[in-house]
């Protein structure tokens, strides 16, 4: 079995010497929990050549969900390398089998019958990877045996999922359909998106240990590495961009324009941009000092300048903010509090937003500072356990409670609370209802940008009228992308939601 399981560099060796006289097969997929339509397709495949190669999806770019795959890499590979059909085996490096096709040149490559209509393909990258076989003069060929899924066999005998996750997902099956919720998705296009809110570079700095400094007692530290990203609202109309054509940014730099250049070139090209330039003050850098081997956090460093717009800039952002608040469907609140929206033009976008979505969470810059009050009439809000208790001033009453308040004395619609790995939950003022969703995150790599995800992907939900509970799930899988992530570092992947709502409704 383990002469079977090559590497793709030796693998090609191995063909280069044999392909004049053997006919080489190519099979490629995920083949998480093997079963007998597996089996069925491989025997097929293997009738139309000589060699039969199977290729197999790495854990890291399996996109079927959480607590996916659920058996990792070597398990799958040594379950088809078991197998007599198939002759040689070999762990792919990239999410598809283009680069493969062109590397190893099979003569045919094979999918199953349920690839046959390429069309229903989320990702599209099944096209591409028929015009890479057909560029090496190769064909492409469907078995015509037994379909089966692994995703539904493993969802009728799972355990990787909470209860409260199952019943939820059942829920939503009895009212949509993964093509209806697609279509919904679709939707979101047409949907003409305003962000406002302070823009942060985030910035990363990887460091490694020393130890305590003989001379003083502070922990030494290597510098290894920085990167940079955008936060803030820049993050959140990343996040929204992917979805909505028409997207815009009305955010907050510093007098100089330090960092716009960075700021521009970060944000997809269907982002409009209008920036003010706060006098006396940088455009917010928080710096944060991370362990390289576990990603902990040990320090924060932030260059910040907290003050209020001067009276002629906040007099200007009132009068942008009239101008272009009712050109929009949805508007978009991150305040962080460092000074960019005064209470007044927090009226002013709580009057002509046709549609109002908050973050009201904390950060380690503005605690007790927090701009919520300053927010009556809202349709989404979206702040976190911790911070419901502080503003409503009560610690022991229960969460739910106040979440009803909250929810009839700031008149907001749709309240959701987010409770770190316990989830969210969503109260809904005119049904007087609570949903909840269970974390979906399989790793915690970085809290941070966690919230805005979220917002991003609920408040496009909710606009488009879907329900309660689909729209949790939807931003609970978001939320789940970033916590996955180093900041802000990645955008929210679209293509991934589909392919993890599609699994989870079969």
């Amino acid at each position: 079995m383990k002469q079977k399981i090559l590497t793709i560099d030796k693998l090609e060796r191995i063909l280069l010497k044999k392909r004049h006289k053997k006919k080489i097969v190519l099979c490629h997929g995920v083949f998480d929990l093997l079963h007998v339509g597996h089996i069925k397709h491989f025997q097929e495949a293997k009738g139309y050549g000589d060699i039969l190669v199977v290729s197999i999806t790495p854990d890291k770019f399996v996109q079927k969900g959480p607590g996916r795959p659920a058996f990792k890499q070597k398990l799958r590979i040594e379950a088809v390398a078991a197998l007599d059909v198939v002759d040689y085996v070999i762990l792919n490096t990239t999410p598809t089998a283009i680069k493969l096709i062109k590397k190893i040149k099979p003569n045919i490559y094979c999918k199953g019958p349920d690839y046959k209509d390429n069309k229903s393909d989320i990702t599209g990258q099944i096209k591409n990877e028929i015009k890479a076989i057909k560029q090496i003069r190769g064909k492409i060929i469907y078995t015509s045996g037994l379909t089966f899924s692994s995703s539904k066999l493993i969802n009728n005998f799972d355990n990787y999922r909470s209860k409260s996750q199952k019943l939820l997902i059942k829920k939503i099956k009895k009212n949509y359909s993964f093509l209806k919720i697609k279509n919904l998705i679709e939707k979101f296009k047409k949907l003409r998106v305003l962000i406002i809110g302070e823009t942060i570079i985030d910035q990363y700095v990887f460091c490694e240990a020393l130890g305590k400094s003989g001379k003083e007692p502070i922990l030494a530290l290597r510098d290894l590495k920085t990167e940079e990203y955008l936060g803030g609202a820049a993050a959140l109309s990343r996040h929204v961009s992917p979805f909505c054509e028409k997207t815009a940014l009305f955010s907050m730099v510093g007098e100089k324009g330090e960092y716009l250049d960075q700021i521009k070139k970060g944000l997809p090209k269907n982002v409009s941009l209008k920036f003010i330039q706060k006098k006396k003050s940088p455009t917010i850098l928080k710096r944060r000092f991370l362990d390289h081997v576990s990603n902990n956090k040990v320090l924060g460093v932030y260059k910040i300048n907290d003050d209020a717009l001067n009276k002629k800039q906040d007099e200007l952002v009132g009068i942008n903010l009239k101008k272009i608040l009712p050109k929009y469907d949805l508007v978009i609140v991150s305040d962080y509090g460092h000074g960019f929206i005064s209470n007044k033009n927090a009226k002013i976008i709580c009057r002509y937003s046709k549609y109002l979505a908050l973050n009201a969470q904390i950060n380690a810059a503005n605690v007790g500072y927090h701009s919520m009050r300053n927010y009556k009439n809202i349709d989404c809000v979206i702040i976190n356990n911790r911070e419901i208790h502080h503003e409503m001033r009560d610690r022991s009453t229960e969460t739910e409670l106040l979440m009803k308040n909250l929810s009839h004395q700031r008149n907001i619609k749709n309240l959701i609370v987010t409770k770190g790995n316990k989830g969210a939950v969503i109260y809904n003022k005119k049904n007087k209802k609570f949903n909840s969703c269970e974390a979906f995150a399989d790793t915690v790599v970085d809290k941070i940008g966690t919230g805005d995800a979220m917002l991003s992907i609920i408040s496009l939900c909710l606009k488009m009228n879907m329900n309660n509970e689909l729209s949790l799930l939807l931003s609970s899988l978001a939320a789940a992308q970033s916590i996955e992530t180093i900041g802000n570092k990645e955008t929210i992947n679209k293509t991934k939601i589909l392919k993890t709502i599609e699994h989870l409704l079969r």
